[in-house]
């Protein structure tokens, strides 16, 4: 199997190199079609599908949201960036190349990782990576708390237990910014002890209010915020949609989630694509393969030739607890519960995107257009998980960053504001008489109180 997989990856290589050869007859045109536009193109094709539906920024780029206060806010700061998308890189409407970057090459620096082990309700185990390194001289940053107790940032990898680049160089880019990185591992995944007889389902958010609970109890003073990358912002949404308004999360950010899973999944990727990752999950269950084949058909499951039939034969023919891959879906999809979402979460998104497919007919625009919570940014290039320039810095990494700053900022200055309003409601309340307080007083005073939730989704 460790053969297979060095073949895999050469293979990829290959593939990375010789791009404009097969980017015409192994992927679909229409993906192709729409890296390789001009840009005056690209903005028109933004125009047909998400008409009337966004904001036009500097640098080819759209910001679709549900007007708000937050949104006004978060609009002047993102036009601050000084470069989404640079002119300048060669490759940048190359996704399928930004794609294998950020999963075939290593991170500039090496993550230093102190891992903790959890074990969970249920007897099975998962694995905290907190980012100690590379080390680098504290900062204190603008709009969020001291040095004493830095802001906590949740990273949630994609599901196939791999720690890309992408992944790792973000840490490194938070750590240097004063943020506290911790890694979220799967059961089972990098190198994290399988001890039950069961992998985490696709959007089974169990585990994950476990490790939230853990790490507010090892730093209960600092702020918490999340991001995922790629398919684990299935996890991440499934997360927040459960919690609600008790996620205990400040903001959250998905670089290039997908949406519609099970249509994902029975839709299918270019072939390349999913021969890599299918190939790679089997390496993984590999490792389990005896102790698996007590409740699953190991055979039928190395011999699948797909990632909708892996997954199903996976999750849904347990020994006793069969189930089809509609339920399995109902319990799992990401959005099951997304009406429930009480904190803003930004997707960062490219409208090349690879692995997602279409924006058209991948995106929930109609989610972004009624939601106050959710904020939809959307790239001309960028492919899947890459966003890379000719700087080292990702522009979804410098995007989430500054907007988890950026919101930070936002509740301060509405909770001082409600501060303002509440002192100045109580000095008129105690200059009047009881008896001669009237009715429209007590109204004006009500109405000062909000709180900085309904401010930002009015």
């Amino acid at each position: 199997m460790f053969s297979l997989l060095v073949i895999c990856w050469i293979t990829v290589l290959g593939f990375t190199m010789v791009f404009g050869w097969l980017a015409k007859r192994f992927f679909s045109s229409s993906s192709v079609r729409h890296s390789s536009i001009r840009d005056d193109e690209a903005e028109d094709s933004f125009g047909d599908v998400f008409k009337n539906t966004w904001q036009s920024l500097p640098e080819g780029y759209q910001f679709i949201c549900k007007p708000s206060a937050l949104a006004n806010w978060l609009l002047k700061d993102i036009q601050h960036l000084s470069q989404i998308e640079s002119k300048k890189w060669l490759w940048r409407t190359w996704p399928h190349l930004q794609t294998a970057i950020q999963h075939l090459f290593p991170a500039d620096r090496t993550l230093e990782l102190a891992r903790d082990y959890l074990q969970l309700a249920d007897g099975g185990i998962i694995a905290l990576d907190w980012v100690v390194g590379p080390r680098i001289a504290p900062k204190l940053r603008r709009g969020t708390n001291s040095i004493s107790s830095p802001p906590l940032v949740l990273v949630i990898p994609n599901p196939f237990g791999k720690l890309t680049r992408n992944i790792q160089q973000f840490c490194i880019q938070a750590s240097e910014q004063g943020y506290y990185p911790v890694i979220f591992n799967r059961r089972g995944q990098n190198d994290c002890p399988l001890v039950t007889l069961k992998f985490q389902a696709f959007g089974e958010s169990a585990d994950l209010k476990e490790a939230v609970t853990y790490v507010r109890f090892k730093h209960p003073s600092s702020l918490l915020f999340m991001v995922s990358e790629g398919l684990g912002s299935g996890l991440l949404l499934s997360y927040l949609g459960e919690c609600g308004s008790s996620s205990y999360v400040t903001a959250a950010s998905c670089i290039s989630p997908v949406f519609r899973c099970q249509k994902w999944f029975e839709t299918g990727l270019p072939w390349l694509y999913e021969w890599v990752l299918l190939l790679y999950q089997k390496m993984i269950i590999s490792r389990y393969s005896t102790v698996l084949a007590e409740v699953l058909p190991m055979n039928k499951l190395f011999n699948s030739c797909s990632l909708k039939e892996f997954n199903e034969i996976l999750f849904c023919q347990f020994k006793n607890e069969k189930t089809s891959w509609d339920n399995y879906w109902d319990r799992n999809d990401p959005l099951r519960d997304v009406d429930e979402v009480a904190i803003p979460v930004l997707c960062i998104c490219s409208f090349d995107d690879p692995i997602r497919g279409l924006p058209e007919t991948t995106l929930p625009i109609e989610l972004f257009r009624t939601n106050p919570y959710f904020f939809l940014l959307l790239t001309h290039y960028g492919g899947h998980c890459g966003f890379l320039t000719d700087s080292p810095k990702a522009v979804s990494h410098e995007v989430t960053l500054n907007y988890f700053r950026s919101v930070t900022e936002f509740f301060r200055a509405e909770e001082k504001a409600k501060g303002f309003f509440r002192h100045r409601g109580s000095i008129i309340i105690n200059r009047r008489r009881r008896g001669t307080l009237q009715k429209r007083d007590l109204l004006v005073n009500t109405d000062e109180m909000f709180s900085w939730k309904r401010s930002y989704t009015r």
